[in-house]
């Protein structure tokens, strides 16, 4: 955490408020009561709203948290800011309108718009002479070098006593807010998704119902649509846009084990707390490589995908209309509700990678604007595991057909979701093309007409996948990126050498870096499951 440079004589504090829309836990707003006056701020930017990934449900759920934060610190003496516009336009209107000698913010991994934002507005502060000081809020490592020691460095981080910003705030005189904008006045349309409301309340509230017994079937219920929504944390909307940090709900998580008698409880939560590792550990990928945001980790799959796009089937897997009724029960109530358990959010993935040949990229942008809880840094590696492309992880093609025998066994997540299905048998509910026409006359429900022929053939498009990845992976070129993948991104052990190269600057420091001389899910997948150690997937 970096040393706060002393306060000059009227020195004033901008503290910018990114993903990290609280009170608690929040280093920048801690120091911003060290000078002599100070505001908030919050900038809604057109490079955020114009995004791929952007979907008016993250802006929905930015502005429920604004809106109580705003009165808690006005109680306390500190304007928060709400503006529209790019951020270096904002900032440069402010220092005309009130002047600020220091900005203050926490560090930030996100998509690569945000980096080449960071690095512009490192560039204006140098030209401004305001002195911007950043403070890390989760366990990614700036400029690390190698992946040795970084789940200690992470355990430190998140045992650190949590910073408080006890009292009042000088604020800064003659600031005038203004009414928070609405969906309205940005020229936004609503989304009629039922998704979870923010703010730090609406935080704390989760992580309490989850410690207090919520979670205490979170192991065994975490992997099923029809229970994970209650027996999952649901945090991951929260930790997304910071209405409640990684330490608070590590250091919550680790009180409540020590503290209860209920062994079941305590093991759902350990197993939770190691989730909260699995977090960071996937973003730091991102934070170690942008480009793995467009690109494929293993640079031997590119064109693998890519040339064989297929729109047709693009579209009947974004609409829920692929003639798997898992597939499509899970896709329709994501696009409903803005969140799925892992394991759904998993096969969706898979099942676009393997038995439709799509791309991850497309299917991740989609994906994304679904997502309550985009967590870029989490969403790009997962797509990317899910998907075959980092060249180190085990290919988990799963069975549409057995994971709704297995997760969803008398058909009531399907038939709420696929609702031209729900007079047909149980026995052929995953199956519906295997009815002859007296049962699909009894149903209601001709395949085909009511509901669609399967997109492909099952079994003939896995084994093709299978083929192509596996035959792929055998080659020399294969084998020595994923030598190098695993060296910079795989998670470590006591004693394993160890390699890897920063490739990010942190945005607020020397000038070079500024101008580009160093250029650049919960929950993705919920609560952070890591599939190749989730108690579901069959490995420890």
């Amino acid at each position: 955490m970096p040393q706060l440079h002393p306060p000059q004589a009227a020195s004033r504090a901008l503290v910018w408020f990114k993903r990290d829309l609280r009170q608690d836990d929040h280093a920048p707003l801690a120091a911003a009561q060290q000078f002599e006056s100070a505001l908030g701020l919050y900038i809604i930017e057109p490079e955020w709203l114009s995004s791929p990934e952007f979907s008016s449900i993250h802006l929905q759920f930015a502005l429920d948290s604004l809106a109580p934060l705003r009165q808690l610190l006005a109680a306390r003496g500190l304007p928060l800011l709400v503006r529209v516009g790019a951020a270096n336009e904002v900032l440069a209107a402010l220092q005309a309108e009130i002047g600020f000698t220091h900005l203050l913010s926490h560090e930030e991994t996100g998509p690569m718009w945000t980096y080449r934002r960071d690095q512009a507005v490192s560039a204006w502060c140098a030209t401004n002479s305001v002195r911007w000081q950043e403070w890390t809020q989760t366990g990614v490592v700036r400029r690390l070098r190698t992946r040795f020691g970084w789940a200690q460095r992470w355990q430190a981080r998140m045992d650190a006593p949590r910073v408080a910003a006890q009292g009042g705030f000088a604020g800064a005189p003659g600031v005038v807010l203004e009414d928070l904008p609405s969906m309205h006045t940005l020229g936004l349309q609503a989304d009629a998704k039922a998704v979870q409301a923010g703010s730090e309340a609406h935080a704390w509230a989760e992580l309490e119902g989850f410690l207090d017994g919520r979670g205490r079937d979170y192991r065994r219920a975490m992997s099923s649509p029809l229970t994970a929504a209650d027996a999952c944390s649901r945090l991951s909307p929260h930790l997304a846009f910071g209405t409640i940090s990684m330490r608070a709900v590590h250091q919550a998580t680790e009180h409540a084990i020590a503290h209860t008698d209920d062994r079941t409880l305590a093991k759902a939560l350990r197993s939770f707390s190691g989730r909260l590792r699995w977090h960071c550990h996937f973003m730091q990928k991102l934070e170690d490589q942008p480009s793995i945001e467009f690109d494929n980790f293993a640079r031997v799959c590119d064109g693998l995908r890519e040339n064989d796009f297929d729109a047709t089937r693009f579209e009947a897997w974004c609409a829920g209309q692929t003639g798997y009724p898992m597939v499509d029960a899970c896709m329709r109530s994501l696009t409903a509700t803005g969140w799925l358990n892992f394991r759904m959010r998993a096969m969706l993935v898979s099942f676009a990678s393997y038995h439709l040949w799509l791309h991850w990229r497309p299917t991740g942008i989609f994906l994304a604007r679904q997502f309550l809880d985009f967590e870029a840094g989490i969403h790009w590696s997962q797509m990317q595991m899910q998907s075959g492309t980092t060249g180190i992880n085990t290919l988990r093609m799963y069975s549409p057909t057995k994971q709704a025998h297995d997760q969803d066994p008398d058909g009531a997540f399907i038939r709420h979701w696929v609702p031209e299905l729900a007079c047909v048998p149980l026995p052929y509910l995953a199956e519906p093309w295997k009815m002859n026409d007296t049962l699909e006359r009894m149903a209601g429900c001709v395949v085909g007409r009511d509901y669609p022929a399967p997109i492909v053939d099952d079994k003939t498009a896995v084994k093709a996948a299978k083929d192509r990845l596996y035959g792929l992976r055998k080659t020399p070129q294969a084998r020595a990126e994923a030598d190098a993948v695993q060296s910079r991104h795989g998670s470590r052990k006591s004693g394993m050498a160890q390699t890897g190269v920063r490739r990010r600057t942190s945005a607020s420091g020397k000038a070079a870096a500024a101008s580009g001389a160093d250029a650049q899910q919960a929950d993705l997948f919920a609560d952070f499951a890591d599939p190749a150690r989730s108690p579901d997937s069959g490995t420890p």
